[in-house]
């Protein structure tokens, strides 16, 4: 399966991020504001963000409501996206940002993008990290047990958390609910975080 973005069209947000999606306003605005604060308990000052596969642009909106200071940069490879919510046309795989951001945000975006090109936007991701990286995707396994299948896309590539870890563990350390951090960057007690 090659990504069409394409598919990534008006009907395809308001199937999975609508009422009844995966996603909505409300579930990404408690999710950006616990990463937020989880980032202030480490003492990491979040002053740019780069958001991945933005979308519809949640992160982007709730930091320039509840943050307005902070620098974000949204991309996203669909042109109904951009076109729609404003966000500059990005392939992460093809694009490699110049200089680091506080936190990248990645959210429901790695399961779309194709083997061969995959790693590349794990290693650009790992590349614009500068202190936190908030990863979500579904695994095999979730995709078989966990998701609900009436709002989720399972058009997707379906692959193992041990084939992700094997790629993301090279350059970072997995510290809880879908953070990630560089492993030379912000010092975890040996429990916070997976590995050493």
């Amino acid at each position: 399966m090659v990504q069409q973005t394409a598919r990534f069209d008006d009907r395809y947000y308001r199937r999975f991020y609508g009422k009844g999606g995966a996603h909505d306003r409300a579930q990404v605005e408690h999710l950006a504001t616990g990463v937020h604060h989880m980032a202030a308990w480490w003492g990491v000052p979040v002053r740019s963000v780069l958001d991945v596969g933005a979308g519809m642009g949640f992160w982007r909106d709730w930091y320039r409501t509840t943050h307005p200071t902070v620098k974000v940069r949204s991309i996203d490879v669909s042109e109904y996206a951009c076109a729609t919510w404003g966000h500059e046309r990005r392939d992460i795989a093809d694009w490699r940002p110049r200089g680091q951001f506080d936190l990248v945000v990645c959210h429901s975006v790695l399961q779309y993008v194709d083997d061969e090109r995959v790693v590349r936007a794990i290693d650009h991701l790992v590349g614009a990290t500068r202190s936190l990286l908030y990863l979500e995707l579904p695994t095999r396994d979730d995709l078989r047990h966990l998701v609900d299948r009436s709002a989720t896309d399972m058009e997707v590539f379906h692959r193992t958390g041990k084939w992700y870890r094997s790629h993301l563990e090279l350059h970072l350390r997995q510290v809880g609910a879908g953070l990630w951090v560089p492993r030379n960057g912000v010092p975890m007690y040996e429990l916070e975080a997976a590995g050493r």
